[in-house]
């Protein structure tokens, strides 16, 4: 089941995102830099801030009680034009049920409930690139910002292009 987040979520929330932000982003390794950036952002208090934002969406997959994944949408960012619609900020799936359908199904819902012009970037060591080339995302640009002492190269993508 795929329905809108709702306060009593955000617990979950936050574990969902440590977990799946965790697994793509420290492939190297733990460092400080990651720890502290995780461990401050992804809280009850990140996700109930952004579900009283007129401009955020949030949407989560449910199986049952259990949550398996979760979109974030940012209805007001845009890249480069308005022609490539909202943002998806995050699409995330729980580990265990990556390659399930989960992803799939909520993009369908998206679709469904906010069209079909929209635009994602994703770091390019994230395995989740040849996901959404398969789901019919096209390779717009590049999108790169500092992390620490890094530079976090992401490939932005865009669906719905004509």
């Amino acid at each position: 089941m795929i329905r809108e987040a709702k306060e009593s979520d955000c617990i979950n929330l936050a574990a969902l995102s440590l977990e799946v932000w965790l697994t793509i982003y420290s492939i190297d390794g733990i460092r400080a830099e990651i720890s502290k950036y995780a461990l401050s952002t992804f809280t009850e208090d990140y996700f109930r801030a952004l579900l009283n934002d007129p401009k955020y969406q949030l949407l989560v997959s449910l199986d049952g009680d259990y949550f398996r994944g979760f979109a974030l949408l940012n209805l007001e960012s845009q890249f480069e034009k308005a022609e490539n619609g909202f943002e998806i900020q995050k699409l995330y799936v729980h580990g265990p049920f990556r390659g399930k359908g989960i992803g799939q199904n909520l993009l369908s819902e998206i679709i469904a409930r906010y069209g079909n012009k929209f635009w994602l970037y994703t770091w390019v060591r994230n395995k989740s690139i040849e996901f959404y080339k398969k789901f019919g995302f096209v390779d717009i640009g590049q999108y790169n910002f500092k992390f620490g002492n890094h530079i976090i190269e992401n490939r932005v993508f865009a669906y719905g292009r004509t």
